[in-house]
């Protein structure tokens, strides 16, 4: 998410929601509104105040209010006011600035906010699976855009977004309705027996539409090639740019919107590394709300049953157990009828060889478990384990260590002509053994760091790091690989001066 001054700053325009006199304001602003709607966007003063008065809430109501509550909305950026100079015959008119009024976009988006915020109970949300359909069929055609005319893109872009963002959105709020507390106590009720079935088919309907068609647009999804889905944006764009816009919006901000809506349908039906698909998260929330439906019901059955008189039960089960030949068939049809007495439940961490709910326990395989003693004294013993002699293993080490060290140095030594290393010279002679290479560099490295060029071999040898001739590089050839650098040339001194 972006943190932007859009984001941050206050929404002055909708105080008028929630003010001292908002029984005044919302009226007029839903009056605009209704007038906006029939296409006559601008009014004055006096046709406002004529359809205030219509009321008996407004008997009231003066001409001087109703100009007050006017230039108040105008101050909060609902209205925008123009003066109406044609009507001003004299002097006297034209002073008193008579305006006419028309809302702004904002007010405009805040209104049909409110008109769908009053009427959420009456339209509710629902399950379509033909929004589904609808999208797959969009995603079918969806290689046929990369040729087509951008407006037809355009067209077929939108109908493909309004369809999406209305199943994204109905499904949304159909689920939420049933984690509510009035459908909880709706669900506890016994008149939810009538219509439980109903919702119940309602909703295997919706999931078998939703699993008929997901498959095929998640297949088609990922079989898309790229450039194909980049050339079909590309024309989109070239829609959407070409539509002309009394705010200035810029490209980068189109295609940014047309490539996030596309990353968003993708996500929706296959979802990402991190996290699964709205799909199945959908299938998952659909069949634990059939099971809290089915529960729910099923408790309220048992409630009703409850009290019934169970005496003729009791009756029967008492004459199985009359009939029942010796205490061993008793067992078993107490165990049937009541259950296990006294049973013990032990968790462990088993892995199942199948995951079929009708296995017995009997056919799984043993788990042992291995108890240990609940006591705080109690320790496991340590093996004892003797000290074992290395010192002729450790003596070994240290000759092969003190071998390879002065075969090391042999090898340094014999770059070393007339008191000094040329690097040209090496690079023109064999490959460099990988220490070589390391040594040599760490004694430039060594130079480098003081202000003198100087620097002392591990050996304790004085050396001072000569530039090279004219800015010279050389490719020092290593058997890890070839270095370009400087022909520096490293010159061997007795002692520091």
């Amino acid at each position: 998410m972006e943190i932007s001054v859009k984001l941050t700053k206050p929404l002055q325009e909708v105080k008028y929601l929630a003010t001292e006199n908002t029984w005044r304001y919302r009226p007029i602003m839903r009056f605009f509104y209704y007038q906006y709607e029939q296409l006559k966007y601008w009014l004055y003063k006096e046709e406002v105040y004529a359809e205030m008065k219509k009321h008996p809430e407004f008997a009231a109501y003066t001409i001087e209010e109703c100009q007050q509550d006017l230039d108040t909305l105008v101050q909060w950026k609902n209205l925008i006011p123009v003066q109406d100079t044609a009507k001003a015959r004299t002097v006297e008119e034209f002073k008193t600035k008579q305006f006419r009024y028309q809302l702004t976009e904002y007010a405009v988006e805040i209104e049909r906010m409110t008109i769908a915020l009053e009427n959420l109970s009456v339209e509710g949300a629902s399950l379509e699976p033909g929004y589904i359909e609808r999208i797959r069929e969009a995603v079918g055609r969806l290689p046929s855009m990369a040729d087509a005319e951008p407006k037809t893109a355009g067209s077929w872009w939108h109908r493909l977004n309004a369809d999406f963002k209305s199943l994204n959105q109905n499904y949304q709020d159909y689920i939420r309705s049933f984690h509510s507390l009035r459908a909880e106590e709706l669900m506890k009720s016994t008149a939810f027996i009538a219509y439980k079935d109903a919702v119940i088919e309602y909703l295997r309907d919706f999931i078998k539409g939703l699993q008929t068609h997901s498959y095929w647009i998640e297949e088609q999804l990922r079989r898309f090639d790229e450039q194909m889905v980049e050339k079909v944006l590309l024309n989109v764009f070239t829609y959407e740019k070409s539509i002309p816009r009394l705010e200035s919006v810029g490209e980068r901000e189109i295609m940014e919107n047309i490539r996030g809506r596309w990353q968003s349908l993708r996500q929706w039906f296959l979802g990402s590394e991190e996290r699964s698909s709205e799909v199945v998260k959908l299938f998952a929330i659909t069949n634990e709300l059939i099971r809290k439906i089915t529960r729910y019901a099923a408790r309220i059955v048992e409630d009703l049953n409850s009290a019934a008189n169970r005496k003729e039960e009791y009756k029967k089960l008492a004459e199985l157990f009359l009939a029942c030949n010796g205490i061993g068939e008793c067992n078993k049809l107490s165990a049937l009828a009541f259950g296990v007495f006294n049973s013990r439940h032990i968790k462990g961490d088993l892995e199942r060889t199948t995951e079929s709910i009708y296995s017995s326990v009997y056919a799984e395989l043993p788990l042992m478990v291995e108890i240990r003693p609940r006591t705080r004294r109690y320790k496991e013993k340590a093996a004892k384990r003797p000290i074992v002699d290395k010192s002729a293993q450790k003596e070994r080490l240290y000759r092969e260590y003190i071998e390879r060290i002065n075969q090391e140095q042999a090898i340094i030594q014999s770059y070393i002509k007339d008191e000094q290393i040329d690097f040209a010279a090496l690079a023109a002679g064999p490959e460099l053994p990988a220490h070589a290479r390391i040594t040599l560099l760490h004694w430039v490295s060594r130079a480098c760091a003081t202000a003198s060029c100087r620097g002392k071999t591990e050996n304790g040898r004085v050396f001072r790091l000569l530039d090279p001739p004219n800015g010279a590089r050389c490719i020092l050839r290593c058997t890890d690989g070839a270095l370009e650098m400087p022909a520096y040339i490293i010159r061997f001194e007795e002692v520091l001066p």
